[in-house]
């Protein structure tokens, strides 16, 4: 590589770690305008706590966990020590190519979204103190690993051994299609199983601020672009590719969604819309460099249809979801790793060759072999980590604190102030006095015909 292109390549890889930084407030705000204004304020500190708790650890042994030299050659964790402290990634590369810096900012933004992604399963009830120390350790024992699994590939000498599903199963996933989503959206769900169901389930506060939560979106979808683009490593075509399906994709999803709530709801709804385009992207981020144009318009609209069916599952199966992270994170992560198998088109970057392509089941079970193994993975080990938090510190709030709001009697604060009477205390009636009945569903106005 000669000098210009590994500036541009750097020039490139910087312009995208701005776009997926701001992906850090565009969720803050996706996640605390679908909650009731009492909870506005937690959700967005859950997002920003989470992102600050991994950053420290990404940082002191998170970066070699991940993309470091394998323990034992094995695949499954990178050397923690190999670049303790981050100090090593100062030096600049011997030969032209991208800065270690430049590299471990980038996926430092990966970990730390992925563990704040789970944050909106756990909306309005949740101990902040115990969410704070749960990202840590869901950071240190679940994603790292997973990470390292996904994205740490073999140096070409053989000197640096990488994760087991990159190199020795050879998964295609471009951006995280299971290390960031499956991942969390599995996580969310056990989570959700040991804190238990909010007090007025299957009836959720409505979301206080649709339009923070399209802005949300918008601002979402624009990180992604740097969050799937960046991850082709260069300032060329495949990055160029990857980045036309990510736009069409999203296109697609919010259209399947939208048509579909036509029909079952009669309405199509912004909240819809905004849940079709989280949808698609979901889908698209492990299948962008793999699949074409009308491929990405496949995965998106399919992403949108049946997301958009998964997200009743909670009322049917009785798991508290408030803002829909399995529905939509885990089943799009899935669908989206999956499709790869049928439609990986060879002249895409990734160079595989799908079922519908003549390339039979090789890519398929392959992808299949991926998912069973973060699912089952992350299930367990987030399992145990939330049983025993809840064992030695609890992890759910107390009644008062879920009725008076998480933002009062958490943080000592409220979103909006409206009168000196309705938000400025902890009164048990004072918000409902002034904002009225939130009680209604979030997907559906009755849950029976989720």
């Amino acid at each position: 590589m000669n000098e210009a292109v590994a500036a541009a390549d750097t020039a490139w890889i910087l312009a995208a770690f701005t776009a997926v930084s701001l992906m850090v407030p565009g969720l803050a705000m996706f996640y605390g305008g679908m909650v009731s204004v009492r909870n506005t304020l937690n959700m967005a500190m859950m997002t920003f706590g989470a992102f600050a708790v991994v950053g420290v650890l990404w940082i002191v042994f998170g970066y070699s966990a991940v993309l470091g030299n394998s323990l034992g050659g094995l695949g499954i964790l990178g050397d923690p020590l190999e670049f303790f402290g981050s100090s090593s990634l100062l030096e600049a590369p011997a030969e032209p190519g991208l800065p270690p810096a430049l590299v471990s900012g980038f996926q430092l933004l990966f970990a730390g979204i992925t563990v704040a992604l789970i944050s909106g399963a756990l909306a309005d009830r949740m101990k902040f103190g115990a969410w704070m120390l749960f990202a840590g350790l869901w950071a240190t024992f679940v994603y790292f690993p997973v990470a390292h699994w996904v994205f740490a590939f073999d140096s070409a000498d053989g000197s640096v051994i990488g994760g087991w599903i990159a190199n020795t199963l050879g998964a295609i996933d471009f951006a995280g299609g299971t290390a960031v989503h499956i991942n969390a959206g599995i996580a969310a769900l056990a989570v959700v199983l040991v804190l238990g169901a909010r007090k007025t389930f299957p009836v959720s506060p409505r979301p206080h601020s649709l339009p923070l939560t399209m802005l949300g979106a918008g601002i979402l979808l624009f990180g992604w672009f740097g969050f799937n683009g960046g991850s082709a490593l260069s300032a060329g075509n495949s990055a160029s590719v990857v980045i036309l399906n990510t736009v069409a994709a999203a296109c697609a999803g919010i259209c399947a969604w939208l048509a579909v709530e036509k029909l079952r709801e009669g309405h199509a709804t912004s909240l819809g819309a905004a849940s079709g385009l989280i949808a698609a992207l979901v889908a698209i981020t492990p299948a962008c460099g793999a699949v074409s144009p009308l491929g990405a318009l496949v995965v998106g609209g399919a992403a949108g249809a049946v997301c958009c069916f998964a997200v009743s599952w909670k009322y049917r199966l009785g798991y508290d979801d408030a803002l829909d992270v399995v529905g939509v994170h885990l089943v799009g992560g899935i669908l989206g790793t999956v499709l790869i198998g049928f439609l990986a088109d060879p002249a895409a970057p990734n160079g595989a060759a799908g079922l519908l392509y003549g390339g039979g089941v090789d890519v398929l079970w392959r992808q299949c072999v991926a998912v069973a193994a973060v699912l089952a993975y992350c299930f367990v080990v987030t399992l145990v980590i939330a049983l025993a938090l809840k064992k030695f510190m609890g992890i759910r709030a107390d009644q008062e604190s879920e009725y008076d709001g998480l933002d009062v009697s958490v943080h000592g604060e409220t979103a909006y102030v409206l009168d000196a009477v309705g938000l400025t205390g902890a009164s048990k009636h004072g918000t409902d006095a002034v904002l009225g009945a939130e009680a209604i569903t979030t997907r559906a106005a009755d849950p029976a015909k989720a």
